[in-house]
């Protein structure tokens, strides 16, 4: 088979392809004004904007909610520097993969002079030694990384990587972008969908696109001749009835902590199951019980510390469903711990001293007597 009619059949698969893939990535953006949402980044003055279009832009770490755009944001990226385009899951690949991408790229630099982006998505789950893996290469400038997490990565990727990525905050998709999507959906499905049914898909989905195009393929899928109404749109979303918007999620947060710390135990669990229902990250949940256990109870009970950082260890290796139960069991826990808040109050009178000025010169009796630093400063000494 000659080469031509090789490239006709490859394009003719991929055709077949995005034929069959859901609607979410058949709408996938091609060009930076395609995307929708992310003006802060992407908009005319964008920053983001400016590195690409210069082809200036180093590694990056893209942080945002789940359907914001990241793996989209890093796809347009390497089409418009026209840089070779590879993708490694952070829960399916190891060091080897890693290494064999980077060598990859190595060749890709050296014979073709044609640069690579690779794209980590959930970096937060690569570990220690395989985020290490990528700092030689990305120091050297062999390749862009990005990373897309939905977790804090000051909490969740290596200082030395951090520090040489530049740090890009995505925001949820606004009712009104995520609005103007299902209509881009509707129209490429050759469908109209009411104004309650739009509304609905819309409110329920959070600022996710993803999610929302999803619905609108299920809604589309159960109408008979492609008019979605609103028992369609209903239907479609009777499986994820309790996701909440952005603001709900930090109302019903603040709903959990004020619960436990009033030790109203029933109002506590209720809102903890509001979270796991609605799909809450169950770390961030534990992250949320670990702080509390300090802010809010301290002390007075020391166990209550050690509880809550087993749930956020059990959520580690159980996971959900079965890890309801640790949190419940910490929630349980924490609400019934007698309140107090002298740590929260020591650290604060510590760093306003701190602040008003109070020496932070190290008295000598407290100074470490084995330093090398004695054998060329000599020893002060106080006053007799």
């Amino acid at each position: 088979m000659s080469d031509h009619n090789q490239d006709l059949f490859a394009q003719a698969a991929l055709d077949k392809l995005r034929e069959q893939a859901p609607l979410a990535a058949r709408l996938r953006p091609r060009t930076l004004n395609d995307i929708v949402g992310q003006r802060h980044l992407l908009g005319a003055a964008g920053p983001l904007r400016r590195l690409i279009e210069t082809d200036r832009l180093s590694s990056v770490i893209l942080w945002g909610p789940p359907g914001t755009g990241k793996t989209t944001i890093a796809e347009v990226i390497a089409t418009v520097t026209k840089r070779e385009f590879v993708r490694l899951s952070a829960v399916t690949s190891g060091v080897k993969d890693v290494r064999e991408v980077l060598e990859a790229a190595r060749a890709r630099l050296g014979e073709h002079h044609r640069r690579t982006i690779v794209f980590v998505d959930e970096i937060h789950r690569f570990n220690a030694a395989q985020q290490d893996s990528l700092l030689p290469a990305v120091e050297a400038g062999l390749i862009t990384l990005i990373g897309a997490t939905t977790e804090n990565p000051f909490f969740e990727v290596n200082a030395p990587l951090r520090s040489r990525s530049t740090l890009l905050r995505l925001e949820s998709i606004s009712d009104a972008d995520v609005a103007l999507l299902l209509q881009r959906g509707v129209r490429a499905e050759g469908a109209e969908i009411d104004d309650d049914a739009l509304a609905l898909i819309v409110q329920r989905s959070g600022g996710d696109a993803r999610q929302a195009l999803t619905s609108l393929e299920v809604a589309i899928a159960l109408s008979s001749d492609n008019q979605v109404k609103l028992v369609h749109a209903e239907g479609a979303l009777a499986t994820s009835a309790l996701r909440y918007g952005r603001n709900d999620h930090y109302d019903v947060v603040s709903a959990l902590i004020k619960s436990m710390r009033a030790s109203d135990e029933p109002s506590a669990l209720f809102w903890l199951a509001r979270m796991i229902e609605a799909g809450d990250d169950p770390r961030f949940i534990a992250r949320r019980l670990i702080v509390f256990a300090s802010e809010d109870i301290g002390l007075v009970d020391s166990s209550s510390l050690a509880t809550a950082v087993a749930a956020a260890q059990a959520v580690e290796h159980v996971g959900l469903p079965e890890a309801q139960y640790n949190l419940a069991h910490a929630v349980m826990h924490l609400s019934r711990a007698p309140k107090n808040r002298d740590v929260v109050d020591a650290i604060s009178s510590a760093r306003d001293a701190l602040l008003a000025g109070a020496s932070i010169e190290v008295p000598e009796h407290l100074r470490d007597g084995n330093s090398p630093h004695e054998s060329v400063i000599p020893p002060r000494r106080y006053a007799q």
